[in-house]
């Protein structure tokens, strides 16, 4: 992001919800113009709607006119519109999907070297936390830390998406914030890492953003039934 913010550039019509959410992480967003664009999902598994700064992507199989037509007739804000339940249930209605939360989406560079953690690597299948980062990433690993686990795996347009939870016990003693942090010393090829948070989910988000990751947008998915 420059100095001045986000970099306004053509929004891409006929473009992948991966090159947006690439362009994205190097600080490059649709035009801020209250605008809607409509891309194809980017596997069968998902559709759902990304929401930058006064412009949405929706991404779905769904026919474009369908999107536009029905985000019209949404008496509400108009910018809000795509993100809000009027929309997602018609949505959700229209696809057969259900809708998951609406999450805070978040971003950052990795980090070089080992991460400043002592961590092991949960290589079960059968684990709880795994069996659940598996229902929606690819290239799933866990590790656990004294007190929580760290999730890394390929989510949303195969980019990389981080996951931490910390034990009620351990709670408020900044793991967190390093569990957060020594995954992006993890992450393979150097790749920009993403995070979705619940925005009532305070602590979490406190970490993320002091483990150095930004607010990029929100963001709901729709999943299978």
């Amino acid at each position: 992001m420059s100095a001045g913010g986000p970099v306004a550039v053509p929004a891409v019509a006929d473009g992948s919800l991966g090159e947006i959410l690439d362009a994205a992480a190097r600080g490059v967003f649709p035009p801020p113009d209250g605008g809607v664009t409509v891309v194809p999902q980017p596997s069968p598994h998902t559709a759902g709607v990304v929401s930058f700064c006064a412009h949405a992507v929706v991404f779905t199989d769904a026919d474009p006119r369908w999107v536009h037509d029905t985000l019209a007739a949404d008496p509400g804000d108009p910018l809000a519109a795509p993100l809000c339940p009027p929309f997602l249930g018609a949505l959700s209605a229209h696809t057969g999907r259900l809708v998951n939360n609406i999450d805070m989406v978040v971003q950052t560079r990795p980090l070089p070297g080992p991460p400043p953690l002592a961590l092991r690597e949960i290589d079960d299948p059968g684990h709880p936390r795994v069996a659940r980062a598996l229902r929606h990433r690819d290239d799933v690993r866990v590790w656990a830390a004294d007190g929580g686990v760290a999730v890394l795996g390929r989510g949303l347009a195969g980019r990389w998406e981080a996951a931490v939870e910390v034990d009620a016990g351990t709670r408020g003693r900044g793991l967190g914030r390093a569990l957060a942090l020594a995954l992006r010393h993890l992450v393979p090829e150097g790749a920009p890492l993403w995070a979705q948070i619940a925005p009532g989910n305070a602590p979490s988000v406190r970490a993320f953003q002091a483990a150095g990751y930004r607010p990029i947008g929100a963001e709901a998915l729709l999943v299978r039934r």
